[in-house]
């Protein structure tokens, strides 16, 4: 399997297929780069190359002891975009990748980015806070943390099937394998990474980073979205942003990379398209001749 071996000796597996202009995707807790598979195959298919990585403490990375906080989640990312030599990337994240990608980008820059795309994410902060009424209140990420660490397999089993795809609204069309799917994403990875990562996804702050990034950044989010709440989280950060691009989609959930594909695909090849590559085609003129 292809993995980089980064400072503290962990091992980040990673995919890298097709050519072109490289999307880098960040996926979401507690699955792995597998969730990102129909839109890899979408965008290497239209002649891109397309990476994504399991998160440490997820997949079929290092279960580290340490290092699991969104820091060292954005320096394993920036040392796979230097260790794979990627220039002009478009960065695309789900939820806590989406935080991973905003981290990112304002703790290193956007030296070799040209735009980038969060979906579901969790900019700025999910915790319910006095600076943040709009948030989620902790007892919530209590609860995870305890069915992560008590009752991992079922518990992963009840998210699936209920919130994350919006599976438990009525009349849903239940879609059994995209359940076990990510089920299986989860029990791939480490419990003590899994348990950490839920402090790093409810309490991480990203103001900062949200307004020190110029490159285009596409906001996207479900307005049914049960984990990350609309009202906490897409506006905000579309706000935040100086260069941004918010798409709401009414009635959809979470998970909406996975259930509603092919309505994503298509957004997020137009801003490619259209913002990135505009951007891109700027530059080239203001470089000198």
């Amino acid at each position: 399997m292809p993995t980089i071996t980064v400072k503290d000796g962990a091992q980040i597996f990673y995919k890298d297929w097709g050519s072109g202009q490289p999307i880098v995707f960040s996926h979401g807790w507690p699955l792995t780069a597998d969730d990102w598979d129909v839109q890899m195959m979408f965008f290497a298919e239209r002649g891109y190359r397309v990476i994504a990585h399991d998160r440490r403490g997820h997949g079929r990375s290092s279960q580290t002891w340490s290092g699991n906080d969104m820091d060292t989640y954005s320096d394993d990312l920036r040392e796979l975009v230097l260790a794979l030599d990627l220039r002009d990337a478009i960065h695309v994240g789900h939820s806590t990748g989406g935080g991973e990608v905003i981290r990112y980008l304002g703790r290193h820059g956007t030296d070799r980015a040209a735009g980038a795309a969060i979906l579901g994410a969790i900019p700025p902060v999910m915790l319910k806070s006095p600076t943040n009424p709009e948030g989620t209140p902790i007892e919530v990420f209590d609860g995870i943390r305890d069915g992560t660490l008590n009752n991992r397999s079922q518990f992963y089993r009840e998210v699936a099937a209920g919130p994350f795809y919006g599976f438990n609204r009525p009349g849903a069309k239940v879609n059994q394998g995209l359940i076990d799917k990510w089920w299986l994403q989860g029990m791939m990875g480490g419990i003590k990474g899994h348990y950490d990562c839920v402090r790093v996804f409810s309490e991480t702050d990203f103001t900062e980073d949200l307004k020190r990034i110029e490159i285009p950044v596409l906001v996207m989010h479900g307005d049914d979205d049960q984990v990350v709440p609309i009202a906490a989280s897409a506006p905000k950060s579309a706000k935040l942003l100086k260069n941004s691009t918010l798409k709401i989609y009414p009635g959809l959930p979470h998970g909406l990379a996975a259930t509603h594909a092919d309505i994503v695909n298509a957004d997020l090849l137009a801003f490619f398209k259209e913002a990135v590559g505009q951007r891109a085609r700027s530059e080239a003129v203001l470089e000198p001749t």
